[in-house]
């Protein structure tokens, strides 16, 4: 999530935000776990809360909100709101897609994943379809390397991705429909693309009958 952001803040940006009572308590919590000096430390969290309850992305008025909850200059907030990926500066579709295009998912096919993305949405990268349904970005790691390449939507992992596979989870997004999160061929976690094999190897050097993925 950590790849600092060559964005403009929206053009349209509200005059005041705060957080429902709910959020705010829920800020409370999160601030709890920190030492009373630390409270800078929530930072991530309240951001990421704040650009939920306002529709995905984070206007200046919820930056400035979640600094002044915390206690710390404008500034600070606006130093992390732009340096990681995760933070949306304005406004994005229903559906964040989210391409990793990092060492792993590159080697592994990621080029065409953005080419299918583009091919089907009709957009460029950074760039929001006229529906509002769907945003496309390229991001770097997101952390599921073994399982390149992959995209993430909303909170969802999308994995072992093909062009047509790709094509398809986002004409089921367009549908209503939700796809399977994880993998996209049907195998568990990130174990060996061709099966099970350490386990069973180990299973079998010990005279154990191997039974399934146990």
């Amino acid at each position: 999530m950590s790849q600092h952001q060559h964005v403009l803040e929206a053009d349209f940006q509200p005059a005041s935000f705060e957080f429902t009572a709910e959020n705010r308590a829920l800020a409370e919590r999160i601030l709890a776990k920190y030492p009373a000096n630390r409270r800078r430390s929530g930072m991530l969290p309240l951001l990421e809360l704040a650009q939920r309850q306002h529709g995905g992305w984070l206007p200046r008025a919820a930056m400035d909100h979640v600094a002044d909850v915390i206690g710390v200059p404008h500034i600070k907030a606006y130093e992390v709101a732009t340096f990681y990926t995760m933070y949306n500066l304005k406004p994005v579709g229903a559906h964040v897609v989210q391409v990793c295009t990092n060492v792993p998912c590159w080697l592994r096919g990621s080029d065409g994943i953005v080419d299918a993305c583009k091919k089907r949405l009709g957009i460029e990268t950074g760039e929001t379809t006229q529906d509002g349904k769907f945003t496309m970005m390229e991001v770097e790691c997101l952390g599921a390397c073994v399982n390149a390449p992959m995209v993430q939507v909303g909170d969802e992992y999308y994995e072992d991705l093909t062009p047509e596979s790709m094509t398809k989870l986002l004409d089921d997004l367009s549908a209503g429909r939700k796809p399977t999160p994880g993998s996209q061929t049907g195998r568990r976690t990130s174990m060996s693309s061709a099966g099970a094999t350490t386990l069973k190897s180990q299973a079998l050097k010990a005279g154990v009958t191997y039974i399934g993925d146990e």
